[in-house]
């Protein structure tokens, strides 16, 4: 069985921004969403931004209303991603966000940002080099904490 992820917004702008939607549909994982991160990104799509709705991400209506004390610490999609991944039983979040990370570690699951995305992709064979798209990303304007980034591309041998 496939491992499944649940995805959050800002991973998917910041994949698209890589341009790496078509590396991450190949990759060995079922991808899918909450429909607040869907409407998140639709609401883009309102203020002029594209959509960023890749045809690989699977979009699952929650079992239940958001709780009121989720959606007061993290965003609606936030809150959504982590109360899906709970429903669902999936071990696995891609939020990059700091506070989402933190709530999703909080309950027990494991957290993927967009950058793991890249590792997957690079550990499966997919990509040589995970450098080239964290160019394209900071050139469009993404910021990722130089630390971090440091530490991600020496643990990819870049």
């Amino acid at each position: 069985m496939r491992e499944r992820i649940v995805m959050n917004t800002g991973p998917l702008i910041a994949l698209g921004k890589m341009q790496a939607f078509d590396v991450a549909g190949q990759l060995s994982c079922e991808f899918c969403c909450p429909p607040q991160v869907e409407a998140e990104l639709l609401s883009g799509l309102a203020i002029g931004h594209s959509v960023i709705r890749p045809s690989w991400i699977t979009v699952i209506p929650l079992q239940a209303t958001l709780t009121p004390f989720a959606s007061i610490a993290l965003d609606d999609g936030e809150a959504a991603v982590i109360q899906l991944a709970l429903e669902q039983q999936i071990n696995r979040v891609c939020i990059d966000e700091t506070k989402g990370s933190r709530a999703a570690l909080s309950v027990g699951l494991q957290v993927v940002g967009s950058l793991g995305v890249l590792g997957k992709a690079k550990s499966e064979g997919l990509i040589s080099a995970v450098s080239p798209f964290v160019a394209l990303a900071q050139q469009s304007g993404l910021y990722y904490d130089a630390k971090l980034l440091a530490s991600f591309l020496q643990g990819m041998g870049e």
